[in-house]
């Protein structure tokens, strides 16, 4: 059978062990498995092991093909793709126990080191799931919102013209009853809004020019101000709404929310974890220490043996907040 995409060393070393892992605990199997998921569904079967549909999700998600939680068609491309890629994983692995590669330190090693990081994510995805649900992502929503200082929006419109007696001339017009929005189409020479109307749209003072935001600071609604020296000439701005910005909605805020608490959860839980080990680092990082070579490489000089690998210390992860 052809693999399903290129063989590479080192990707199929990282597929024997996490098939070897799934043959270790759950063995062959057999057709009469229960589905490992409510509604799951059997896509193929390999020497007698029944392959999931949910095995095939998870793969894809694992390669990063769909995010979590998103939908795989059974029928798609896609997953008939990856279901070709699990279907090479457990046949590598059956071949590697076969030729007894599991008994291998080295193979036992990695496998120990997979488990950790399955049990360990599962372990993170079951308290997620308790703690990060519907009411406590609305629940702290509206405390932001409570605390969220809303600034001011002004929608505005300009006309922009070389000079200051072009400015005054281009007011007495509108003094007079002229359409600011026709005279900014026709004598505006900013490319940006003359074709609207000068219109500016919605904006907060901190995002415009000083000279925009002092002579817009008290004007009210309809009023016009101006001419005011901007970069390319003198303006004239027409007021048209004040109003206060509104707040982030809470679907746009929603995602924010849930990898803060996610994050949050993750935290808390690797800080009490961390509180009740013994935890002893035997080595201390030293920015100008050189790179210490892997504990089996060979050795470059017989005076003295390889430093030993350092190991990476876990960190707890940072909360992000919306």
């Amino acid at each position: 059978m052809a693999l399903a995409m290129p063989f590479r060393p080192a990707l199929a070393a990282g597929l024997m062990i996490a098939a070897v892992l799934a043959l270790s605990a759950c063995g062959k199997g057999s057709g009469g498995e229960r589905p490992p998921q409510r509604g799951d569904q059997a896509v193929a079967t390999v020497d007698g092991g029944t392959i999931w549909a949910s095995d095939v999700k998870r793969e894809a998600v694992a390669q990063g093909a769909i995010g979590e939680g998103e939908p795989l068609d059974v029928s798609s491309d896609l997953f008939h793709k990856v279901l070709d890629q699990v279907i090479d994983q457990k046949l590598l692995a059956a071949e590697a126990l076969k030729r007894k590669l599991d008994k291998d330190p080295t193979a036992q090693r990695r496998i120990a080191a997979a488990r950790e990081r399955v049990l360990s994510d599962m372990l993170v995805e079951s308290v997620v799931a308790d703690a990060v649900n519907e009411n406590a992502i609305r629940g702290l929503y509206q405390e932001q919102l409570k605390l969220a200082k809303r600034s001011e929006e002004i929608h505005a419109r300009q006309i922009v013209v070389p000079t200051q007696a072009d400015a005054e001339a281009v007011r007495k017009l509108i003094t007079s009853g002229a359409s600011f929005e026709a005279l900014a189409m026709e004598k505006s020479t900013d490319a940006a809004t003359r074709f609207n109307g000068g219109d500016m749209g919605y904006f907060t003072t901190d995002v415009m020019p000083p000279e925009y935001a002092a002579a817009l600071k008290t004007a009210k609604p309809g009023q016009i101000v101006g001419p005011v020296a901007v970069d390319g000439g003198f303006a004239l701005l027409k007021v048209e709404d004040r109003r206060l910005e509104a707040p982030l909605s809470f679907d746009a805020a929603r995602p924010q929310i849930v990898r803060f608490l996610t994050y949050d959860q993750i935290r808390d839980l690797l800080e009490k974890l961390r509180g009740k080990a013994k935890i002893a680092q035997l080595v201390k990082p030293d920015a100008a220490a050189q790179p210490s070579p892997p504990a089996d490489a060979p050795k470059t000089a017989p005076q003295g043996d390889a430093p030993k690998a350092t190991p990476a210390p876990a960190t707890a992860a940072k909360g992000v907040h919306p």
